[in-house]
């Protein structure tokens, strides 16, 4: 038998990001209600200087209240939230932070050229224009009126406006919703400058393709609580599947009905599995296929780490109700 097999190795899980970094912003025992409905349950949360923290979770699970929290647009029902060890409301901490939210009070009848003059007002010390420009994008839309522009431009506007300043932290709730590959790139490059910078990251994003790409640490949150956190290799490693991939005649459906195999679908002449038992299901594979090749074994990757965590949550408040 001859078979081209080749393993990927995963980096340590524990492997802990700069542990000994600046805390910025905090969230200490932090709960808010709306109404009946509790949004955030006790959560503590640090964010670290020159890193991005990505707040996932599911719709409604209180990352926008976190958020709001910390930029001092809520006011916490107990507990307390900071930033550099002031209250968020506060000028001094204000100056200092920069904010993309999913919703905007800007102006749309000033021209982009404009907005970016009169946030930069808002700073001590603020970036150039040039620098603001060149960093955000924005070259071509300068004259154009806010209101005139399409979902994606504006995007891309408001990413220019959070970065007006020298900011040291950085809050984006869903900033690529609506960008096109290019402008996506771009604002990834710029994320990454400026926490090299030192700056601060906070994002929140249902792609979970960009967390794994830009995260230095994640934090789900479900249910308005903190259920896991931690670096992305130690996220995935919370889960046991695996993903084997190989060149194989073998039928899918046979396949699909060994006992450890939970998916199987094929892709050309290759075919994927998901499984929990990885090693069963390769010597299961090299015995009835003497002729596989191409064999890849992969941990789970955020996405499938994430769905996890928050499916394992949503089971347990189940049955805890039932």
């Amino acid at each position: 038998m001859t078979s081209n097999v080749a393993f990927q190795m995963d980096p340590p899980a524990d492997v802990v990001t700069n542990p000994s970094a600046d805390v910025v912003a905090r969230l200490d025992r932090a709960t808010k209600h709306y109404g009946p409905v509790l949004a955030l349950d006790g959560v503590d949360l640090e964010v670290r200087r020159g890193e991005v923290l990505a707040l996932l979770g599911p719709n409604g699970a209180g990352k926008t209240t976190a958020i709001s929290l910390l930029l001092g647009l809520l006011r916490a029902d107990a507990g307390k939230a900071s930033v550099f060890g002031e209250a968020p409301s506060a000028l001094a901490a204000r100056q200092r932070i920069g904010a993309m939210l999913q919703t905007t009070g800007v102006p749309e009848t000033l021209t982009v050229g404009e907005l970016v003059t009169l946030f930069r007002s808002y700073y001590a010390k603020p970036r150039t224009i040039a620098d603001i420009v060149g960093l955000a994008g924005i070259d071509d839309l300068l004259k154009k009126r806010y209101g005139k522009l399409s979902g994606g431009q504006q995007r891309r506007v408001q990413f220019a406006l959070a970065i007006c300043g020298r900011v040291e932290v950085l809050f984006l709730d869903e900033p690529t919703t609506g960008l096109d590959i290019g402008a996506r790139e771009t604002m990834w490059r710029t994320i990454g400058r400026l926490v090299d910078d030192g700056c601060a990251v906070v994002l929140t994003t249902h792609y979970l393709e960009e967390a794994e790409a830009l995260a230095d640490r994640v934090a789900v949150i479900a249910s308005g609580r903190i259920v896991a956190e931690g670096s992305i290799a130690a996220i995935r490693a919370r889960v046991a599947q695996k993903r084997i991939r190989c060149v194989s005649r073998l039928a899918v459906a046979a396949v699909g009905l060994w006992p450890e195999v939970r998916s199987v679908a094929r892709d050309g002449e290759h075919i994927e599995i998901v499984t929990d038992a990885a090693e069963a299901v390769v010597r299961q594979l090299l015995f009835e296929d003497t002729d596989l090749s191409e064999l890849e074994v992969r941990r789970a990757g955020l996405a499938e780490a994430f769905l996890d965590i928050t499916n394992n949550i949503t089971t347990s408040n189940i049955r805890e109700a039932a």
